[in-house]
């Protein structure tokens, strides 16, 4: 028998099969190129920005800010189209570092040129952050926009306690207000006040703020107890005052709610506290017999206006208390935490704890 013999592959077959191999090696190669490219450009230069070129944007930069960080600020409010390219633009110009602080006046989709210029130069305008907190009053906010802001606090308050009639037009939450006062309007939040603002400027600032926030509370279950918009406002700067731990706020604006229902005397210290010139721990027999409208003592109802600046979570409580059959409370924890209680003999035990607990 003749012994099978392996057959060798023909010179021509060997070189058509390392050229297709080389061919699809090339073509892989290609394809690694070409997505990773894609890959550098999206991470680069694609556009991340939304809004319309030259809409105006306020951005900040703040001390010891990397130009990553503001970079990613930029993007994120639509002035440049692209953090990472902004970022190359900035190192290769030698301006890593160079950046300077402060409030800028941008506009969208700007190029990175400009942008970049426009941040070596510092801004062109001043600005100054002042922060008002929740339940401040209108005499507090003045003293605080003199001094850090420069706001003439005469004219503040000039405005604030008896100008609702010359922002009614613009704002028509202020129909109701009470004695013309803008007391419970000027929503408490930072501000970033332009320097050499007026009374009115920041006035009609802090108005348009409230306007904002108030869309985010519930009105309608107020409004089906018969209560007002400027009432709901009222209530809750009272809530504001009487509240220092945010989970309680809907509990107290539950004992309000409670109370008015049953047509019971409110008897909320905050709102003598109001009309009382000093600050006091506890209200003497003597206080609780001023005769003021704001004496829930005396009057029943709601006073007929706010006695704070009240934030959101106030109004949101004031919009949506708890469901509780709380018809009183009392401040028993130095934390500043509340007994809520049902009935008066329970209210009194509440009392004489806070007596134990703070000594007077």
């Amino acid at each position: 028998m003749m012994t099978a013999q392996k057959r060798a592959t023909p010179p021509n077959r060997r070189r058509i099969a390392i050229t297709l191999l080389g061919a699809s090696a090339a073509g892989i190669a290609l394809v690694v190129v070409i997505v990773l490219a894609v890959a550098a450009w999206a991470v680069f230069f694609a556009t991340t920005s939304t809004g319309a070129a030259g809409d105006p944007v306020q951005i900040e930069v703040t001390s010891g800010e990397s130009t990553a960080e503001i970079a990613r600020t930029l993007a994120k409010a639509g002035v440049v189209g692209n953090a990472n390219s902004f970022r190359v633009r900035a190192r290769l110009s030698g301006s890593d570092g160079k950046l300077k602080v402060g409030v800028y006046d941008l506009t969208k989709a700007m190029a990175n040129r400009e942008a970049l210029d426009a941040l070596l130069a510092g801004p062109r305008v001043k600005y100054v952050s002042v922060t008002i907190p929740e339940g401040y009053v209108l005499a507090q906010i003045g003293e605080r926009l003199e001094k850090q802001a420069g706001v003439p606090r005469a004219d503040f308050l000039r405005l604030a306690k008896g100008g609702a009639e010359e922002f009614v037009d613009e704002y028509a939450f202020l129909t109701d207000a009470y004695e013309g006062s803008l007391e419970g309007y000027l929503f408490p939040k930072t501000y970033r006040i332009r320097a050499g603002s007026s009374a009115r400027d920041v006035i009609a600032m802090m108005l348009t703020q409230f306007d904002t926030e108030i869309r985010a509370v519930n009105t309608s279950s107020v409004a089906a107890e018969g209560l007002s918009l400027h009432e709901l406002v009222v209530l809750a700067s009272m809530v504001e005052r009487e509240s220092k731990l945010e989970d309680e706020r809907p509990m107290v604006s539950s004992v309000i709610h409670n109370r008015l229902a049953k047509n019971m005397l409110l008897e909320i210290d905050a709102t003598i506290e109001y009309v009382l010139p000093g600050n006091r721990f506890r209200l003497t027999y003597r206080d609780l017999r001023i005769d003021s409208p704001y004496n829930t003592y005396r009057r029943r109802g709601l006073p007929p206006g706010p006695i704070s600046n009240p934030g959101l979570a106030s109004l949101q409580a004031a919009g949506s208390p708890a469901d509780t059959n709380y018809l009183y409370y009392v401040l028993t924890g130095k934390d500043g935490s509340h007994t809520f209680t049902e009935s008066k003999t329970d209210f009194l035990k509440a009392k004489q704890k806070s007596k134990e607990v703070f000594g007077r």
